[in-house]
């Protein structure tokens, strides 16, 4: 998984405000009373989210489950002077040998999580490792993304070094999206390596995550917009939350900002 991949992951999101990323999850942390304590990405990929939250102070931990990711990220970080672990593992049985102040999953993590089942297991190890008032933060793409933006589509894009393809074709009855690239990357002697790639995401609902947060001990549940510390529009094509491990003399659980007023599509 991500062999290839992994080596061009970089080149392919150069665009991406990764700063701005890891400012809004500290904007969220610091809503929640966490201080720049010790702090678990999953899903962590190429570490471009976990690099700059060490930069910022957090003891990072990166967490996946594609080991040439992780390479990436190792030689990624050691590059930026930053000493980070970097552990294979898979989120679901996420184990980690000291309490977290934060576990975070970031960018479509949780998308790639099939069912009910794998949210619960996901939640439930995080909930583990966290320390009483620690809290879980996420984001993911949500449902009108993949079934609107990214659905049956075609996208394409190049520049002089790399170029792809991308088809994706989805799955309204069961609620996913086949992702299928095509990526050619221009070698030395101008001939082109051509690196296949196909990942699935599934769709879910701000409610589902949220009982099911609930469900395994989280309070204080809160759903925002995309890097905003407001509710979502009703067509917004990322979802954050976070949530709470409550103190032991806590009260029984509430949630904060009520899913009810956002579209499940």
């Amino acid at each position: 998984m991500y062999t290839a991949f992994a080596s061009v992951y970089d080149r392919l999101m150069t665009g991406v405000d990764y700063q701005g990323w890891a400012n809004f999850y500290h904007a969220l942390m610091e809503r929640y009373g966490i201080p720049r304590g010790k702090v678990c990405e999953c899903a962590c990929g190429t570490g471009s989210l976990t690099i700059p939250l060490a930069a910022m102070g957090y003891q990072m931990t990166g967490v996946d489950i594609s080991p040439d990711m992780l390479f990436e990220a190792s030689q990624k970080a050691r590059k930026a002077g930053a000493m980070i672990p970097f552990v294979k593992q898979d989120m679901r049985q996420l184990h980690l040998h000291r309490q977290m102040d934060a576990v975070l999953c970031t960018n479509d993590g949780v998308n790639y999580l099939r069912s009910e089942d794998e949210l619960r297991q996901f939640f439930q190890a995080a909930h583990r490792v966290l320390r009483e008032g620690g809290g879980l933060f996420l984001d993911l793409s949500t449902p009108y993304k993949l079934r609107r933006v990214l659905g049956n589509h075609f996208i394409g894009d190049e520049d002089e070094n790399i170029a792809y393809l991308w088809q994706n074709r989805y799955n309204r009855a069961q609620g996913y999206v086949d992702l299928n690239l095509a990526i050619f990357v221009r070698q030395k002697d101008e001939t082109y390596l051509r690196i296949g790639e196909q990942q699935r995401q599934y769709a879910h609902s701000a409610q589902l995550l949220t009982e099911l947060m609930e469900a395994v001990g989280f309070t204080d549940i809160r759903l925002y917009g995309d890097k905003k510390l407001s509710p979502p529009e009703p067509h917004a094509v990322r979802w954050f939350l976070a949530a709470r491990k409550p103190l032991t003399e806590e009260a029984p659980p509430t949630v904060g900002e009520r899913m009810t007023e956002v579209p499940q599509a």
